[in-house]
């Protein structure tokens, strides 16, 4: 069922993975979970930020499991900078949505965690800005210029209804398939593309890391 966790044992922290569409949660599942501490729920929210936002919300509401887990937005995006490629990896360091910003926890931390999962993937890091449609042409000159580096459908409004529902540690990491100069006619060219699905695919082990470390005691 859309927006239906599927939860994993264990009796650490919880971990929320989120992502929008089949492919995407496809990718996450088969991914490599060795590295997991606690339980992991990869679920998918469906396309677009209202979507997003109450499946969220609805998975840490009241006094469930994952009322106290951290979230991850996850997925593909497109790229907003020249020179990027499908298969390069963006790391935000905040969401920004039309109210405001939510800043991401430890964006270092990740970086460093996705760059030892995917070692030679270029990994970006900057400000991932929220769209209600997909975006074509002059829009993402137009979102460029506002300093994003990328922008996608679902992790603002993710990371926006994961904070609203209690502190938390939030991040937002996704898969670039659509850049300027490598744009996507549409989603289904995704499918049988070797770079976004496999980068996603490997991408777990970073999430599992970022984690593992915020448990951590600091010193």
């Amino acid at each position: 069922m859309e927006g239906s966790p599927e939860p994993s044992s264990g009796s650490a922290a919880p971990l929320l993975i989120a992502c929008a569409l089949g492919i995407e949660k496809l990718a996450l599942r088969g991914g490599d979970r060795s590295g997991a501490l606690g339980p992991v729920t990869v679920l998918r929210t469906g396309m677009g930020p209202q979507n997003a936002e109450r499946a969220v919300l609805a998975a840490l509401g009241g006094d469930g499991p994952l009322r106290n887990a951290a979230v991850v937005a996850c997925g593909f995006c497109a790229g907003l900078a020249p020179g990027m490629h499908p298969g390069d990896l963006v790391v935000a360091d905040e969401t920004r949505h039309a109210a405001g910003a939510t800043a991401c926890t430890d964006p270092e931390l990740m970086v460093k965690a996705v760059a030892r999962a995917l070692p030679g993937r270029t990994v970006h890091t900057g400000p991932l800005i929220g769209s209600d449609h997909v975006v074509h042409g002059h829009e993402r000159a137009d979102l460029r210029a506002t300093g994003a580096i990328a922008v996608d459908m679902e992790s603002a409004a993710t990371l926006r209804g994961a904070v609203s529902a209690g502190p938390r540690p939030v991040a937002a990491v996704r898969v670039v398939v659509d850049a300027p100069e490598h744009e996507l006619v549409r989603i289904g060219t995704v499918r049988g593309g070797i770079s976004a699905f496999r980068v996603l695919r490997a991408v777990l082990p970073a999430f599992f890391e970022w984690h593992r470390s915020l448990l951590l005691p600091r010193r």
